[in-house]
């Protein structure tokens, strides 16, 4: 490593994804040592390069290991040492899990549990993990408030509840500081938009600026808490700072906001200045209506706050994606 840091020394699983590199940046502009641990299934080297506005460069200023947490061996080797795991990795997508709920369970719902174990067994003292908006199912409560879950409506879903169960009990059990984060509609530079379980921003920014009709499914009134991927990485930061009465549960990562998705692309569309009209096809099994977070207990507990307005994410979002579609 060429940079001496007085922080602490944090792993990052999934480091190289869309969230995980954004955290990656946060921990190395503030002063922390870090390892990525990626097996690249979806994570993309490119997404590691240029941090810090080229200030950071991987296998210099950081260290990066290829390989998947389902293999001990692997998992022993990225949490020696480390003082904490911020834990992304994970398959994404709801339809993706509804494909193929075998893949979603062994990734998502065992490989938590193989870091979860990992970190007992090295003596990590905190593991930050993330869980997500799915896990409220189909309550039609809102905002959306932890304690108020319904039953889930997809194998992503299952798996996420299933790791915060795992993460209250490793807590309870064996004293790990645990903490989980109910991700809502993260979006920003990096998302992928070009895979088929693309998420519904980089799908609209690049079918606009391709002057192509974006897809909705169902009918677009459908409303969720769309929150941008900065205030994402703050709050792992805030969590990994979060004191002892935090640990064992899990908090909403969301502005308290509900757009559309009529609104936003509308919103996309006067930003882009192109008018494009939609493509409707039929709503997607797994998903739900509408979403939207009540940010109270992560405020109270984290005390993080959401800061980026969705025009002010927006804005930087569709500047990436400008420079970034080829």
């Amino acid at each position: 490593m060429s940079v001496e840091t007085n922080g602490r020394f944090i792993l990052v699983t999934g480091g190289a994804g869309f969230i995980g590199s954004h955290l990656v940046e946060e921990l190395l502009n503030r002063g922390d040592r870090v390892r990525v641990l990626d097996n690249f299934s979806t994570g993309k080297a490119e997404n590691l390069e240029g941090l810090g506005h080229g200030r950071w460069k991987a296998g210099v200023d950081f260290e990066v290991l290829r390989g998947d947490i389902r293999d001990q061996d692997t998992l022993d080797r990225a949490v020696a040492g480390v003082d904490a795991i911020l834990h992304q990795a994970a398959l994404g997508s709801v339809p993706r899990s509804v494909e193929d709920p075998i893949t979603t369970q062994r990734v998502n719902a065992d490989g938590t549990l193989h870091v979860f174990q990992a970190a007992r067994q090295r003596g990590v003292r905190r593991v930050v993990y993330a869980s997500s908006s799915a896990v409220y199912g189909d309550s039609d409560e809102l905002p959306k408030k932890e304690g108020r879950e319904g039953a889930p409506l997809s194998p992503y879903a299952l798996t996420k509840r299933v790791n915060e169960e795992y993460g209250r009990l490793f807590h309870q059990l064996y004293g790990l500081e645990t903490i989980g984060l109910r991700y809502f509609n993260v979006y920003g530079p990096r998302q992928d938009a070009g895979s088929e379980y693309a998420a519904v921003i980089p799908r609209f920014v690049t079918a606009l600026l391709s002057g192509n009709a974006p897809v909705i499914y169902g009918s677009g009134l459908q409303s969720r808490d769309f929150t941008y991927v900065r205030d994402v990485a703050h709050a792992n930061l805030h969590a990994l700072d979060a004191a002892p009465e935090a640990f064992g549960a899990s908090y909403n990562v969301g502005m308290g906001g509900r757009w559309t998705l009529l609104e936003l692309l509308g919103a996309l569309q006067d930003l882009l200045e192109i008018r494009i009209e939609p493509r409707h096809e039929p709503p997607r099994v797994g998903d739900v209506m509408h979403s939207s977070a009540d940010p109270t207990l992560a405020r109270v507990k984290l005390g993080f706050a959401g800061g980026y307005s969705l025009f002010d994410g927006l804005k930087e979002s569709i500047e990436w994606y400008r420079r970034n579609l080829g």
